[in-house]
């Protein structure tokens, strides 16, 4: 009955669009007119959107896509990694799915997305079943002139930070209590588990630590309840303009913990950097696949005059990189893959001379601090029947070294 009822909201919003517009200012034209619709029509649109999202998370998926010329009509999950259309969702054309997306902004979101052509936002529904909020990254965007949106899940329970495998050593280096100020980075691409990291590490933080921490995020995910702690969360672009703008606001907030959604710029890297040097511990986050890769990063994102002195101020700063990969596992699930970075002296001394290349043997040969490189870890999963042989060597940075050890056993 409700998708009957938004499909006739739909279809009568859609014979007022002038014939003659196709494409971006078919699309522009939605954007601007939206608010054409009654509240009731608009409350109707937004409920169809809640019974997708609530099947989604019935499902376990993590990720649904509405809209734009890739989906064929079709709404897709991304269930334990497979990214499939679902037959039993109602087919949107590309009007209809538009239609949906715009009504799930306010007016500055769609003026933004007419001019940028792009925007990530935050949504929460009331999963009705289980009597809670629940919370979702969002990213609208455009798709041949039609406009598409991401929506993936945020946990609603978050999980404690020994429950991830680290070493006792580890927890300790990336502790506030042991370790007052410095930069820590988690990596990995999109989708393996960045952001669960860094809020098992807030919470390990609000349990015990009576810190400020200030959180700059695009959008804000999991919103924390002050426990020991004090937390602030910034969206960049509903709180704040930039990244940049909120670590540096961030000095005269009074904060123990800055932690930084994303460095995706040279100018958030440097901010970051300079935040650090003055005496707060930082966190954030790079979309690379290994240690040495986030340091050769950060180096190769400055002008070539500046990256000689940002590779000594990052030897200075960064005291631990965790890099992050999730993997299918023989359940049919997934599990958490990592390599583990502790910045020593001897890695202080490569990153200074620019002797990169010497990293990934001091992490392979650094296991009594903690260190554990992706190979070594893939390794003891497949070995720990957690995974497959071929998705051991799939996942694997460095395939000749992952098959050495492998081989070996």
């Amino acid at each position: 009955m409700l998708f009957n009822d938004a499909k006739k909201t739909l279809g009568d919003f859609i014979k007022t669009v002038p014939v003659y517009l196709t494409g971006p200012d078919r699309m522009l034209y939605l954007l601007e007119n939206i608010d054409q619709l009654k509240p009731e029509e608009k409350l109707t649109l937004k409920n169809t959107v809640n019974k997708f999202l609530t099947s989604m998370i019935e499902r376990d998926s993590s990720d649904i896509e509405i809209g734009g010329h890739g989906n064929g009509g079709y709404i897709w999950l991304r269930t334990f990694g497979k990214k499939e259309r679902v037959k039993d969702f109602p087919q949107l054309n590309n009007d209809e799915a538009a239609i949906i997306i715009i009504n799930l902004l306010n007016s500055n979101q769609r003026k933004y997305l007419a001019v940028t052509k792009n925007l990530d936002f935050s949504y929460t529904f009331l999963y009705e079943r289980k009597n809670i909020n629940v919370r979702f990254r969002a990213d609208a965007y455009f798709d041949l002139d039609t406009l598409a949106l991401n929506m993936r899940a945020i946990n609603s329970v978050i999980r404690p930070l020994d429950s991830l495998g680290f070493h006792q050593n580890v927890i300790k280096t990336l502790s506030h209590t042991y370790i007052k100020f410095g930069l820590t980075l988690v990596t990995g691409i999109t989708g393996s588990g960045k952001s669960t990291t860094l809020d098992a590490i807030i919470d390990a933080h609000n349990n015990v630590d009576p810190a400020h921490i200030v959180i700059i995020a695009s959008p804000i995910e999991y919103v924390h309840r002050s426990n020991v702690s004090i937390i602030k969360h910034r969206e960049v672009g509903r709180d704040v303009l930039t990244f940049k703008d909120g670590v540096i606001q961030s000095l005269r907030q009074d904060p123990d913990i800055i932690v930084i959604g994303e460095m995706r710029d040279p100018e958030t890297i440097l901010a970051a950097m300079e935040v650090t040097d003055t005496g707060h511990k930082v966190f954030s986050t790079l979309h690379t696949s290994s240690a040495v890769e986030s340091i050769d990063r950060i180096v190769a994102e400055m002008h070539p005059n500046e990256q000689e002195r940002v590779r000594n101020r990052l030897a200075d700063v960064l005291i631990a990189i965790v890099s992050q990969k999730l993997v299918p596992s023989l359940d049919g699930k997934r599990v958490l893959a990592k390599e583990v970075l502790i910045v020593t002296p001897s890695v202080k001394a490569a990153i200074k001379n620019n002797n990169t290349s010497e990293i990934y043997m001091m992490i392979n040969q650094g296991s009594q601090s903690g260190m554990i490189t992706m190979e070594q870890d893939l390794k003891r999963l497949y070995l720990s029947k957690k995974i497959s042989l071929e998705n051991a060597i799939a996942y694997a940075n460095n395939k000749t070294r992952i098959q050495q050890i492998l081989s070996a056993v």
